[in-house]
């Protein structure tokens, strides 16, 4: 009997027990920083220098390269290695699923990876830390080493187009899972927060992780709002019990 296939959709919030802030929760960082999103906004980027120069630095003293996954970024890689079919849907930037265990061919990036940058001209990609030591030696808006272009961090900024690709694989797996768990996600941006719809839609168990309402609680069959850190772990552990029963029937 073929196992049935775990989603899951992860939002900001699966990462804040590793010191990254989320965005839009109570206290996220729009809410905080309003002016912040102009950081991350293409065109303000794209035309500003002074935007770029304060990009930056908030990158060097954010400390995303350095956090480590939590638990709740472990228990996906456990579930994974105890023989669940798990595919991850991330709009986070931070590669801590992957440094959790997940094998990178089985996490989809919709909005990229702040781990690298890319030339905006030549379309070069090279390492993050490269480019903050850059920072640090005194470049306050490192350019291209290949092409003198402007670099930017491999992430989806405000304004740009995700990647097509990266999209229509996310949508086939949304159609294809078993079950879908959306988690530390608010499911407000679209076309990201729509996946669950989709799988939903398509015969999916709904399950929703998050500390908020969302606009698809009531589709969902199951709505959990204690501490992702110990609900998710508790939650993939049922579900990889509920495997072990499924299969041994």
């Amino acid at each position: 009997m073929n196992k049935p296939m775990v989603a899951l959709l992860s939002g900001a919030g699966i990462s804040t027990d590793s010191g990254i802030p989320d965005y839009r929760g109570p206290n996220g960082l729009w809410r905080r920083e309003p002016d912040a999103e102009k950081l991350v906004t293409y065109d303000s980027y794209m035309g500003d220098p002074e935007i770029r120069r304060r990009s930056w630095r908030m990158r060097r003293r954010d400390g995303a390269l350095g956090a480590e996954p939590n638990a709740a970024h472990r228990a996906v890689a456990e579930l994974e290695r105890a023989g669940v079919p798990v595919r991850v849907i991330t709009q986070n930037v931070d590669g801590l699923h992957q440094l959790a265990g997940m094998p990178a061919r089985k996490v989809l990036e919709l909005h990229g990876s702040a781990r690298s940058v890319v030339c905006t001209q030549c379309h070069a990609r090279s390492a993050m830390v490269d480019a903050l030591a850059r920072v640090d030696a005194g470049e306050d808006d490192p350019a291209c080493l290949e092409c003198g272009g402007i670099l930017k961090p491999a992430t989806v900024m405000f304004g740009e187009r995700l990647d097509p690709v990266v999209l229509g694989d996310a949508l086939a797996i949304s159609k294809a899972c078993q079950v879908f768990v959306a988690v530390g996600t608010s499911l407000q941006v679209q076309p990201a927060a729509g996946l669950a719809g989709v799988a939903a839609d398509h015969g999916a168990r709904l399950i929703i992780v998050n500390a908020e309402p969302t606009p698809y609680d009531d589709l969902a069959d199951e709505v959990i709002r204690e501490p992702i850190g110990t609900a998710l772990p508790a939650l993939l552990r049922r579900l990889a019990g509920e495997d072990a029963r499924t299969t041994s029937d």
